[in-house]
């Protein structure tokens, strides 16, 4: 049987500011790629270095290249991925300012210099490799979705080599690992600082957390009110449609 070949579109992401290249048979950018890009504390100067990690087809450092005037790394593993991602940048006329790197995160040290970077961010696969879960037909999702190629101390080790001393890392995971990732993140010098929860709606539990964190900074931690995504009527909550869009 043959197999349909993969579709190439272009959409636009939340605000209609930037435009991304995304594929039928890839894991496209979700929403909390869009919210961490707006939850990073970023600066209108232009002498930050700022490094996105895991960035897959480049929706966060799309995002984050509307914030900032700053020069920004984007790291991609998969080479369809890199490609798209390099494409959406061209597209977006902010080539000069997007910088995509094809290279695995845990072997960067020939690529970059490590210890120069004021931000580090991550939006990584969430769910561990166990022998049900993980191992999809589809290798660029399982990639995406399980710790096949990286996992979530190799993110965070490699944000402290990349950060120098009061550099962020800013990640956006899942709440149930948040004690793994504190206790991860505390082992590699990175103190948490700013946390908020996303939640589908009022009455439901997150099923997203955004956190923050400081390379050798005091141990004190803010936590933000939570973001409602949806009111009563199934449609995004006011103050959540502001944000995001």
């Amino acid at each position: 049987m043959k197999q349909d070949m993969p579709i190439e579109r272009l959409d636009y992401l939340p605000g209609l500011k930037r435009q991304i290249y995304q594929r039928s048979d890839i894991f496209s950018y979700s929403m909390d790629a869009v919210l961490l890009a707006k939850f990073v504390t970023l600066s209108k100067r232009k002498d930050q270095r700022i490094i996105d990690l895991c960035t897959g087809t480049g929706a966060v450092p799309l995002l984050m290249s509307l914030r900032t005037p700053s020069s920004i790394d984007a790291v991609e593993i998969q080479p369809v991925l890199a490609k798209l991602s390099i494409k959406s940048m061209r597209h977006n006329n902010i080539h000069n300012q997007v910088n995509v790197i094809e290279a695995d995160i845990r072997q960067l040290q020939k690529t970059v210099t490590y210890g120069s970077y004021h931000i580090v961010t991550c939006n990584p696969p969430y769910f561990p490799v166990t022998a049900e879960k993980g191992k999809n037909m589809n290798e660029h999702l399982s990639i995406a979705r399980h710790e096949v190629l990286c996992t979530l101390e190799d993110v965070i080790k490699a944000a402290s080599k990349l950060l120098m001393a009061k550099g962020i890392m800013a990640l956006v995971h899942r709440p149930e690992r948040l004690v793994e990732i504190v206790t991860i993140m505390k082992q590699y010098q990175l103190e948490p600082k700013r946390l908020q929860y996303v939640h589908p709606n009022k009455n439901k539990e997150a099923n997203m957390v955004l956190i923050e964190a400081v390379k050798e900074g005091r141990p004190s931690i803010k936590v933000l009110p939570p973001w409602i995504v949806y009111g009563e009527d199934h449609t995004y909550t006011k103050e959540f449609k502001k944000h995001y869009e």
